[in-house]
């Protein structure tokens, strides 16, 4: 029997792999790709970037993610685009795959196993309420890497094999530090529920975590460029979430308070003590977060972003809600898992073509692409020299159809600092501050700049290259240019 679920569950979870992938898109370069895949580029070819580097090389000192892909596209000879992709399937099948053995362990049904993973698969770009986060990225993430690795080690503790999470929730740690934090925190709360009462261990697990705090530089000043830079970003401030936030945040453990206590009526011990340990998870991190990022806490905490805890919440209630859609409602009717399956990804696909609708919804290796940024993009990498310096619209992320895919990534060049994915960098770099600070404020009024502007950006920052709107402004010399842009150097 062992057998033939192996043979049946590979398959099934492939086949949602696929139909997950093909609902969320692959959008490469795009958002926090701009720092991930930038800094993969520059491991591959240490000529690359030899301005501004510390935008993406500072925050990758955290994670081994880089230097791993650099070694896996070197030892395979494997484009790094392919590369990319391959990963990023990889990465949702896992993370399916943890999620059907989660399911095999807490429901009995397999309709109920089933619609857990269907559910998931199809929210993988649910937005996790608050945080800025989706539940997986539409490219490669460490995330998403370390998202696999938690819910394989949540497995195995349900599995009664504890001690098989530590290497996973290691490679998490290594891959996301961030996340994988919320990743441990929760498998002991589950360790904890299913090995002892919860409720009298507590205070002993939030005094051990408040030892793991430094508190050093939690109490240093906080400079007024970084402080600038946070104020672009409404997720730092939990106290100022819209209601439907706080909903997000709040229903998930309402959902599993119910689980809870349903489970334990019908005598479902396993879900029961799961509900419990995904409930009081997430009350204790919703409290530590309101005490971290209340307005008379040090300002220097903000970064650690406590939120994020929704984002392993988010799947854990994903999972079981569909589990409990398939086991009451879907069962083992065609028609409603028909309407079902129509529904959920039906509309997140429609979702996602009005989110990026400036580009193809799948931008995979080898498509020449008709979005005139990423025409330029291309361009730049294939006939620039490796050493140019590019300064572009600081604010050319949030330009109509461009669709926040970032220049370094795309490009392979050095840019001026931008406005926009940059200013998120900054949060958590503060001593990237005032060089973001100046940068920016250098290109001010960008739309109107004539060629003394650009000269003045020669002079002072050493640019040499700029992509520029077509027509390019007077004297300013260009190479390249489609209908939207164009492609000058400085003279």
């Amino acid at each position: 029997m062992k057998r033939k679920r192996f043979s049946f569950e590979s398959p099934g979870v492939l086949l949602f792999t696929l139909l997950g992938f093909l609902v969320m898109g692959y959008h490469p370069g795009l958002e926090d790709d701009g720092v991930y895949l930038a800094a993969v580029k520059a491991d591959l070819n240490p000529a690359l970037f030899p301005y501004n580097a510390d935008f993406f090389r500072l925050q990758m000192q955290a994670t081994v993610f880089d230097g791993c892909m650099a070694h896996f596209v070197r030892w395979t000879r494997m484009p790094l685009a392919w590369a990319e992709l391959f990963w990023q399937l990889a990465a949702l099948f896992l993370i399916l795959w943890a999620v059907k053995k989660i399911l095999n362990l807490l429901f009995s049904e397999e309709s109920a196993q089933w619609a857990g993973v269907a559910m998931v698969a199809a929210m993988f770009t649910l937005p996790v309420s608050g945080t800025a986060l989706y539940m997986a990225d539409q490219h490669l993430h460490p995330r998403t890497l370390a998202t696999a690795m938690i819910l394989l080690a949540v497995w195995r503790i349900l599995a009664g094999k504890r001690w098989q999470a530590a290497p996973l929730l290691l490679v998490a740690f290594l891959m996301h530090p961030l996340m994988a934090a919320m990743g441990i925190s929760f498998c002991l709360f589950l360790t904890l529920t299913l090995h002892g009462s919860l409720r009298f261990r507590l205070r002993e697990f939030g005094s051990f975590t408040v030892a793991l705090v430094p508190l050093r530089w939690v109490f240093e000043p906080a400079d007024s460029t970084w402080r600038k830079a946070l104020d672009t970003r409404n997720y730092f401030y939990l106290y100022k979430w819209t209601w439907y936030e706080w909903l997000g945040a709040l229903g998930p453990l309402v959902f599993f308070a119910w689980l809870w206590r349903f489970a334990e009526k019908r005598g479902e011990t396993l879900l029961a003590r799961f509900a419990a340990a995904v409930f009081f998870y997430a009350v204790f991190q919703q409290a530590l977060a309101m005490v971290l990022l209340a307005p008379s806490f040090p300002a220097r905490l903000m970064p650690l972003q406590p939120m994020r805890y929704l984002h392993i919440e988010y799947f854990l209630f994903m999972m079981t809600a569909g589990a409990m859609l398939g086991r009451f409602l879907l069962k083992k009717s065609a028609w409603r898992w028909a309407v079902f399956l129509l529904a959920v990804n039906g509309s997140m696909l429609a979702w996602q073509r009005v989110e990026f609708g400036g580009v193809a919804h799948l931008e995979l290796p080898g498509l020449q692409p008709a979005n005139p940024w990423l025409q330029a993009f291309q361009w730049i990498q294939a006939n620039t020299p490796v050493n140019a310096y590019f300064a572009l619209d600081p604010h050319y992320l949030e330009a109509p159809g461009e669709d926040f895919h970032c220049f370094r990534a795309l490009a392979g060049r050095s840019q001026l600092a931008d406005a926009v994915k940059d200013t998120t960098v900054v949060t958590q770099v503060p001593e990237l501050g005032p060089i973001w600070a100046s940068q920016v404020a250098a290109q001010e009024g960008w739309r109107d700049f004539k060629l003394a502007d650009f000269e003045r950006l020669k002079a002072t920052f050493g640019v040499d290259w700029v992509l520029v709107a077509y027509p390019q402004p007077d004297g300013l010399p260009c190479h390249w240019h489609n209908d939207a842009l164009a492609v000058c150097q400085i003279p």
